[in-house]
């Protein structure tokens, strides 16, 4: 299992493995490629795009996909994925994006907000022309989609996750087996404030390694400042370790971020013992590295 980091900065930090560097957010703010990284790209949340044209908001009965639309509960602005303007804006950026030398790109949000959107005219009207019901037209939709933006990349094409193994195509229009059939790898962001109780973390990787027919990297917060945080996020790491992981993620702010973790690890004499009397040999091998470093 490797280990690796999200950033926000593109910054290579030794003993990580992989890197994934935040290029477009969901504020609608979008980046020059990092180089020789993974680029991830929001694609159907853009708060910039929906204030600069209100008719983009995705669309329900209980009106937009918007923050401030409490009966939607969503965590982000969502624009309508059947846009044409708005998608062909999210093609020429990974155009751009694929022009340089980059190891891959990761799609995230490039879904439906949620179960009951979008029923905009243009949805409407396309799903009563499909001839398919709603769960099947929305995930067409969605697999289609990606297949467009896939010829819009270049290197290791993968795609997040929502983390929900259960009800994702009814939700979103996310169809597990369809996708794999157009990705490397699929990348799950689990993402949380502490990791003090952290049953639910591998609950949902045993879920997703069992239900997803590609290999599977989980993203974890790391934006940790304090040893105790730190401790339960590294003990969290290595009990999904046991499972059948690519790789896991630590979503970082920084380089400095990232090596504070590190360092951690290696000198936590607590920690590494921990690993020791329960066997975690991925992460004690992991740990082993980042001593090389730090």
């Amino acid at each position: 299992m490797q280990i690796g980091l999200v950033t926000y900065k593109p910054e290579f930090v030794p003993g990580y493995d992989v890197h994934v560097f935040f290029s477009k957010w969901v504020d609608g703010q979008a980046f020059p490629a990092a180089k020789g990284m993974q680029n991830d790209v929001t694609v159907f949340c853009d708060a910039k795009a929906i204030r600069e044209d209100p008719s983009m908001v995705s669309q329900s009965k209980d009106g937009p996909a918007m923050r401030k639309n409490r009966k939607a509960n969503l965590a982000f602005d969502f624009v309508c994925p059947t846009n044409p303007a708005y998608r062909k804006k999210v093609f020429d950026y990974l155009d751009s994006v694929s022009k340089e030398d980059i190891e891959g790109v990761t799609l995230n949000l490039y879904h439906f907000a949620d179960e009951s959107f979008c029923t905009c005219p243009r949805c409407t009207e396309l799903h009563q022309k499909s001839g398919l019901n709603w769960t099947e037209w929305r995930a067409k939709t969605i697999t289609e989609f990606l297949k467009e933006a896939k010829t819009h990349t270049k290197g290791t094409f993968a795609v997040e996750m929502f983390p929900d193994p259960v009800l994702a195509k009814e939700r979103f229009g996310i169809d597990f087996a369809a996708i794999a059939e157009l990705v490397d790898y699929f990348h799950v962001p689990l993402s949380s404030g502490n990791y003090f109780t952290n049953y639910w973390v591998d609950t949902i990787v045993r879920d997703f390694v069992a239900t997803l027919k590609k290999p599977v990297v989980v993203e974890l917060s790391a934006e940790m400042p304090t040893d105790d945080k730190l401790d339960a996020l590294l003990k969290t790491v290595a009990i999904i370790s046991r499972h059948n992981l690519m790789a896991v993620l630590l979503l970082v702010h920084d380089s400095e971020n990232a090596k504070q973790v590190a360092q951690f690890a290696v000198h936590n004499d607590a920690f590494r013992e921990w690993l020791k009397t329960y066997n975690f040999l991925k992460m004690q091998k992991i740990v082993d590295n980042w001593a090389k470093f730090y």
